[in-house]
């Protein structure tokens, strides 16, 4: 089969590599219809590039078609449309049973102290052959696809997998009151989309901040108040512009869609550049015991967010001594809450909003969809934001 495989920093490839089969009796194969392309995936082809191996396929957000069940899966057949979660549980273990399947006991990667198995990443969560490709082994099937109706575009159930269930669980998290003000900072995929959920969930205000015109212009759109960070000179006033638009305290909650790649970061951006010099088993060593994330967005959210009111991380942070203010945060009595976002635990609160009214805009929400063979020139272009890519789906 074809699929986009991993061969170091800024190079993927399309590459022909064996086809998966069934290895579990609780694996399924699924034949893959359509398959994002995310903000995580960048990680991979920037920052992470220390824990991947060269031939690692990548991708986590998959949907297409079951072609064979193992079987102990009692709960799919042949023929089915389904959505791939991008991360791998069980369903039973105390993890999945408390809605953390995220923390799935089963899949726990415990050699590197991590969380369960993600489809497509780095060793540090199992290597597990991703979803950028023309088949996909899915082990734990039994638990994981969330079965789709026929008929509608793949564009309205894909994002299941990862985009809508990381906005729910962000703005969740957030717990902004009702009719209460938001900020999400970066409004790629996953703070676009955290716009759209909060409005719906009955946030009074929301506010989205970015510095790409394209980004702001969609977000305004969709009803948000925009605020570019290249119109203010520094933190400090684009921090008095948003209080002065929230009854000068500063927004109830504040959601970090951004991440370790953080632009104005600048010590971090060297300190991640520097680690890409070394060989990958010493770098990767080093971001264990003393990787650094670029914080700009996560300090532009301690700054921003009112006193007593919540911090909500979604953006994916990397680093072991990563300097935090503490004595802010105790201050203001901030209240803080991140992880990789647990999907079965949210993705039945979600189905039912995709309907033909779609009051999210889901069918609308890719900028791009592209060929799977043209994935290299997707990441290049996803990776510069050039041409206006917010979203973009691959088609094998």
């Amino acid at each position: 089969m074809r699929a986009t495989v991993w061969h170091g920093k800024h190079d993927v490839r399309v590459d022909t590599v064996p086809d998966p089969r069934i290895e579990e009796p609780t694996d399924a194969l699924v034949r893959i219809t359509s398959t994002g392309l995310c903000g995580s995936d960048l990680h991979l082809y920037e920052v992470l590039a220390p824990f991947m191996t060269p031939g690692d396929i990548l991708g986590h957000e998959p949907m297409g078609i079951v072609e064979e069940v193992g079987s102990e899966v009692d709960n799919l057949a042949p023929g089915d449309r389904v959505v791939v979660p991008f991360q791998i549980a069980c369903g039973t273990c105390y993890m999945c049973r408390e809605g953390l399947p995220t923390q799935c006991e089963t899949t726990q990667v415990t050699e590197y102290g991590s969380g369960a198995e993600l489809f497509g990443y780095t060793k540090l969560y199992g290597s597990v052959p991703g979803a950028q490709a023309e088949y996909l082994r899915v082990p734990q099937a039994q638990f994981g696809p969330i079965k789709v109706p026929d008929g509608p575009a793949d564009d309205r159930f894909v994002y299941l997998s990862d985009v809508l269930p990381t906005a729910w669980q962000a703005v969740k998290y957030a717990d902004v009151p009702e009719d209460g003000s938001v900020a999400v900072l970066g409004l790629g995929p996953i703070g676009d989309m955290c716009c759209r959920v909060a409005r719906h969930l009955g946030a009074g205000k929301v506010i989205g901040i970015d510095h790409v015109p394209e980004r702001l212009t969609r977000a305004r759109r969709d009803g948000a108040q925009v605020f570019s960070l290249d119109e203010y000179q520094d933190q400090d006033e684009l921090v008095k512009a948003v209080r002065d638009a929230t009854d000068g305290r500063g927004p109830d909650a504040v959601i970090d869609a951004v991440g370790t790649e953080a632009h104005g970061s600048n010590v971090g951006k060297l300190v991640q550049q520097s680690a890409g010099l070394l060989p990958r088993a010493w770098a990767a060593k080093l971001m264990q015991t003393a990787g650094v994330d670029r914080l700009g967005a996560l300090h532009l959210a301690i700054d921003m967010v009112r006193r007593g009111g919540t911090i909500s991380v979604s953006g994916v942070y990397g680093g072991m001594t990563d300097p935090m203010p503490m004595l802010t945060l105790f201050d203001k009595q901030i209240q803080l809450r991140m992880g990789q976002a647990n999907v079965r635990r949210w993705s039945d609160e979600i189905l039912p909003l995709l309907t033909d009214e779609d009051p999210l805009g889901v069918d609308s929400f890719a900028t791009h969809h592209v060929p799977l063979e043209q994935a290299p020139q997707a990441y290049d272009m996803f990776q510069k934001k050039a041409d206006g890519a917010i979203k973009v789906l691959m088609i094998p």
